[in-house]
This record gives C-alpha cells, sequence and structure tokens, in this order.
C-alpha cells in the first residue's frame, strides 16, 4: 500500500512556504486597514506613549508606524517575522489570561509575506538599533543601523506579489476611509497615548496623550479632540462596577444618533470588538427613544477577569464570548438605560417608600402595575458569574422606579406649613397646562409633562404586560353590544383574538361577521366598548404599513394611542401626581411608544440665561 493519500485525482502534498504564507496572509491582511490596524496594536502593546501611523496613497504605496516603545533585541527583530513567533502566549493556560492585544504571532509574517517591509528598532539600554528588511517573506537584510529608541514598521508596496488582491482594493478614498476608522478605534481605546496620522504629508489627526488620571475625563477629552464635532455635550455617561464586571464610557443622547453603526465602539479589556447581544443589549437601553433605523452613539469600556471572556473565537479577533452572556446583557441594558435615564431627566425625591405602592390611579385612566419578577442565577453558574446578573437586576429595579430616575421631595422643606399627602408631594407643586401639559420644580430647573405622550406610555407597557402574561383586567357590560365587522377587519379581529382577550375584551364571534362585546378592557371609558374596537383595529392596520413591529407590539401600541386621555383634559392634582408617578415606574418613562418625549426638562440657568441673569 502506497503511503500517500489521493484526492480528486491527485496526490496530497505539503505546500511550499511562500505559497502558504500567501495564502494564510489572505486571512489576516484583507486591505492596508488591515496591516495598519495589526502595526498600531503592536506599538500599543509595547507599551508606547506616542504613536504615528503615516501613508502614501492612502496606504497602497506606504504604511508605517513609528512608537516609542520598548523595542527588539536584535535576535528578536529576527525572531518576530516567523510565523507564529511571539512574545504573549507559551502554553495553553495562557488562552486564558490574554491581557495584550496581539498574540497569535501572524501578522508581522503575513504582512511580509506580500509586501515590501523594513524594521528599525532599539531598546533604551542599547548602544545601536537593528535593521530587518523583508521583500515577499524573503529576509534582504538583517543588520545593525542607527535608530531612535522604540520601533519602525515600514509596509511598501502591500500586495505587490500577488497582484489579484491589489487589483480588488477599493478607491483611495474607500480605503482611506478604512484606515481612519481603524485609527480613530485604537485611539479610542487608549486616551493616554498620543496619536498622529497623516497622509501624503498631510496631518490628518493629531491627538496628545490624555494625561488625567480620572480615565472618563481622558475619554470625553479624547472623543471632543478626535471628533470635533460638538458632541461631547450630547454624551451621557455610563459607569458601574461590580466583582465581575465593570463598565465605563459614554453612550450619545438619542438626538445623536447616526444612520449607520459606524460610530459605535465597544471594547472588552481594552480590545475593540463586536458582540450582537452586547449591542442588542445597547439598542434595548434606547427602546423607544430612537426612530426606527437610527444607531446610538457609544463608546463602552467592559473590564472583567481574562478568564471570564474568549477572544479567540474570530481569526482577527474581532469577536469575544462571555462565560455568562445572559447576566452581561442584563447589566449592561441596565446600566445604560439607567444613565439614560439621569441624563435625560433628573427628578428629585424624598421618602419614596409609598409613592409607588399603596395608591391607585384615580378612576378616570387606573393604571395597576404589575411588579417584576427579578430573575435568579441559573443553577450551577459561579458565584462571580452570578454577581453580574444580580447587579444587573439591582440596576433594574432602581430604574424601573421613580427613584433611579432621582426625583427629591416635591414638597417643601419640613416646618413650611403646607400640606401635603402621606407620600411628601406637594399639590401646589403641580400645574396644568392650557390642559395638555404638566409642570413641576425639579432640582435642576423645571419638568414639562405631555400628559397624552405619558398616558400612552403607560398604557402602552400595561398592554404588553398583559398580553404576554394574560393578566388584563376586564369590566363586564351591562347590556352586551354587537360589533359588524368588514370583511378585512373580521379576519383581523379573529387572527387577533387570544391577544385582544388578554387585554381584557371579552369578546364572542357571532353569526357572519359580527362578534358579541361583553367586557372591555377596564381602562376604557364607559361608553367606547364598540368605538374603541374598531379604532383599535384601525389603528393596528395603519401600524401594520408603518412600523416593523410584532403583531402584539403593535396591538399594545394601538391600544394605548386609542385609550389615552387627550390633550385638552382636565386633571386634578391627584390626578397629575398619579400619572407622574406612573410614569416613572414604567421600563421607559421617556418616550411614548411612537418615540415622542413625554417629558422635557428646562434647566434653571436656561432659564437664567433667558432672564438675563
Amino acid at each position: 500500500m502506497r503511503d500517500v493519500s489521493v484526492t480528486s485525482g491527485g496526490l496530497i502534498r505539503v505546500m511550499p512556504a511562500s505559497l502558504a504564507n500567501k495564502i494564510a496572509a489572505g486571512e489576516v491582511v484583507q486591505r492596508p486597514a488591515s496591516a495598519a490596524k495589526e502595526l498600531l496594536e503592536n506599538a500599543v502593546d509595547a507599551g508606547a506613549r506616542d504613536v504615528t501611523l503615516v501613508l502614501r496613497s492612502s496606504g497602497a504605496e506606504l504604511i508605517q508606524v513609528v512608537d516609542d516603545g520598548c523595542g527588539m533585541s536584535p535576535d528578536d527583530a529576527r525572531a518576530c517575522f516567523r510565523r507564529h513567533a511571539t512574545s504573549k502566549i507559551f502554553e495553553m493556560q495562557d488562552l486564558d489570561r490574554i491581557r495584550t492585544l496581539g498574540f497569535r504571532g501572524e501578522a508581522l509574517a503575513s504582512i511580509a509575506a506580500v509586501a515590501q517591509v523594513e524594521l528599525r528598532t532599539k531598546r533604551r539600554r542599547d548602544d545601536a538599533g537593528f535593521r530587518v528588511r523583508i521583500e515577499g517573506g524573503d529576509v534582504e537584510a538583517s543588520e545593525p543601523c542607527a535608530t531612535r529608541a522604540g520601533t519602525s514598521v515600514a509596509v511598501r508596496n502591500l500586495f505587490f506579489n500577488v497582484p489579484a488582491r491589489r487589483n480588488f482594493l477599493k478607491t483611495p478614498a474607500t480605503e482611506l476611509r478604512h484606515i481612519v476608522e481603524t485609527f480613530q478605534t485604537l485611539a479610542l481605546s487608549h486616551p493616554e497615548i498620543a496619536f498622529r496620522l497623516v497622509n501624503d504629508e498631510m496631518e490628518m489627526y493629531r491627538l496628545p496623550g490624555e494625561s488625567g488620571e480620572d480615565f472618563m475625563e481622558s475619554l470625553r477629552g479624547r472623543i471632543e479632540v478626535l471628533f470635533d464635532d460638538g458632541r461631547t455635550d450630547r454624551l451621557v455617561p455610563v459607569e458601574e462596577q461590580t466583582s465581575y464586571l465593570s463598565v465605563r464610557g459614554f453612550v450619545g443622547e438619542p438626538e445623536l444618533h447616526r444612520k449607520s453603526r459606524g460610530e459605535q465602539y465597544l471594547f472588552v479589556n481594552e480590545r475593540a470588538v463586536r458582540n450582537r447581544s452586547i449591542e442588542h443589549a445597547i439598542y434595548a437601553a434606547y427602546a423607544d427613544l430612537l426612530p426606527e433605523g437610527a444607531y446610538p452613539f457609544f463608546a463602552l469600556f467592559l473590564t472583567l477577569d481574562p478568564s471570564r471572556v474568549d477572544v479567540n473565537v474570530h481569526p482577527a479577533k474581532a469577536e469575544v464570548k462571555f462565560d455568562d452572556d445572559r447576566g452581561v446583557y442584563t447589566f449592561l441594558k441596565s446600566i445604560v438605560r439607567k444613565g439614560l435615564g439621569s441624563a435625560l431627566l433628573t427628578p428629585q425625591v424624598g421618602a419614596f417608600d409609598e409613592r409607588l405602592s399603596g395608591r391607585p390611579l384615580p378612576e378616570s385612566f387606573s393604571i395597576p402595575t404589575t411588579p417584576g419578577k427579578p430573575s435568579q442565577a441559573a443553577p450551577g453558574k459561579s458565584r462571580a458569574a452570578g454577581d453580574v446578573q444580580d447587579a444587573g437586576r439591582r440596576s433594574a429595579e432602581l430604574y424601573g422606579g421613580a427613584e433611579a430616575a432621582g426625583f427629591a421631595h416635591w414638597g417643601p422643606p419640613s416646618g413650611r406649613g403646607r400640606e401635603t399627602d402621606r407620600s411628601g408631594v406637594d399639590d401646589s407643586l403641580l400645574w396644568q397646562l392650557h390642559d395638555r401639559y404638566v409642570l413641576t420644580q425639579i432640582r435642576s430647573g423645571l419638568m414639562i409633562l405631555d400628559q397624552n405622550a405619558a398616558h400612552e406610555r403607560i398604557l402602552y407597557e400595561r398592554s404588553l404586560d398583559h398580553i404576554q402574561n394574560g393578566v388584563g383586567l376586564s369590566q363586564q357590560l351591562l347590556f352586551p353590544q354587537s360589533v359588524e365587522f368588514s370583511a378585512s377587519d373580521f379576519e383581523l379581529m379573529k387572527e387577533l383574538l387570544p391577544d385582544l382577550r388578554s387585554l381584557g375584551f371579552d369578546l364572542e364571534t357571532l353569526s357572519g361577521r359580527s362578534a358579541a362585546v361583553r367586557g372591555v378592557p377596564s381602562d376604557i371609558r364607559a361608553g367606547d366598548e364598540k368605538s374603541v374596537l374598531e379604532d383599535v383595529l384601525a389603528q393596528f392596520m395603519l401600524n401594520r404599513e408603518d412600523m416593523k413591529v410584532s403583531s402584539r407590539v403593535n396591538l399594545a401600541r394601538s391600544l394605548a394611542r386609542r385609550s389615552a386621555i387627550r390633550p385638552g383634559t382636565r386633571l386634578s392634582p391627584k390626578e397629575m401626581r398619579s400619572l407622574i408617578d406612573q410614569l416613572f415606574a414604567c421600563e421607559m418613562p421617556y418616550a411614548c411608544p411612537q418615540g415622542r418625549p413625554t417629558i422635557v426638562k428646562i434647566p434653571i440657568e436656561e432659564l437664567d440665561k433667558r432672564f438675563r441673569r
């Protein structure tokens, strides 16, 4: 028997090293931005405090990274171009504690296989530097040289020996855009390092190292210099720490949204990554605050034990996997939402224990709430894995009520002699404007609440909860009403019948296209039983055409829009107070289901400015 295998009519042979290197290079170096990323990350790993990226022809002719890092010895300078030569990992256990950006030892070997590369490096303690020049994977020179401390790697004529790859490069403008995005990401992740970018002898960026001890202030300063568009005034700080995970950084106010995902930066242990679960958690935190198809800005840094995150699940190290994805999701969603709540409104509160419990809304818009049931950590989860779930749960509980929004006692200081109820709310500090808006004092100035949008949000969350859990309250009619439907509405009603019943509609189909209405949801005003069902179906069809949402969400929105108190409805002080309380018991109190704001705050500084104080 021959000691060879036969596949597709040919013998299996070992590839020449040069061919294998070119194929491998295609996985690591896909375009000039890929090479720039690897060189910049090497500079950061080398402890550089000053990094310069120089380009010619958007990287097609030259990509050079110069740093003031630790430099290399002559032996290391020669070895760094060998495939899988690395100073980062040596045994299997090292994969569980990776703290560097690079670790596989593929980057320089891959780049050198498809370009003309010159490396100059020097350690501070050495008298002379060392130079290595490689062309297409072949060493052309290896010798001492004069150079400053640190490392310079110049990559010329990328893909010069792979013309097919070079021909597939996009326009210079496109390739430059990819490099700039790579540069911005790395510069953002290390605000303490000075970065500079030069293309065709034109300086595009000069970013001084942010030397402040406060990371959040350093990051804010880096964002301000990097983007230079005034967005720092619209950044929301996010900062929370548990024994399992710490998160810090900024998310943008809803008005800072973009139509693409471009300006979204997520870092795990200072490594820029993508994680769909985390991205979804952030989107969920915004809920209805963003218009359809919009994406928020964020720059968030997650730090946790390297053994609890796998960075080795993607060839380009662009994705990570956590050992407790669900806990991280819950935690991040909660603290981002909490941050947005604090930024969009900082209402004032004293003792709030009785404000959200034990006091029903007035009969005119009774809106009972269903307390959330905190989820428990799965059996067998480690204590650390449970910590992040517990912390996320605590944040969610805080955010869910008005206390998280920062309400301070609305009533006057004790001893002023005003009458307040047992909740501590002073009715004299609530006003209704034109029977449309509710005004009240908050710590930072004035809060204005849109009574229609606020009630719509409350009804929407209540209706969605009822549909999902089947707990809707129904008020039975003294005399059942018969409703005749059009053919299309009758079919829609039958399709939605289980969810309509969950909401509190007591319906029974009759012969033909009619149905008997025996009961309706408890918050529907008396006398509206017939018209409200017809209007809900009509609104459902309208939403179905305009919105890409599930049928249940659509139905909850439709009922909320039809049943909410209208502008022009006079409210008593008790009703106004109850409306505010119930709004801040919502999961997302800051926008109605259609995304319209429920509240607007006017800072006292703005009022002072208007009065020229």
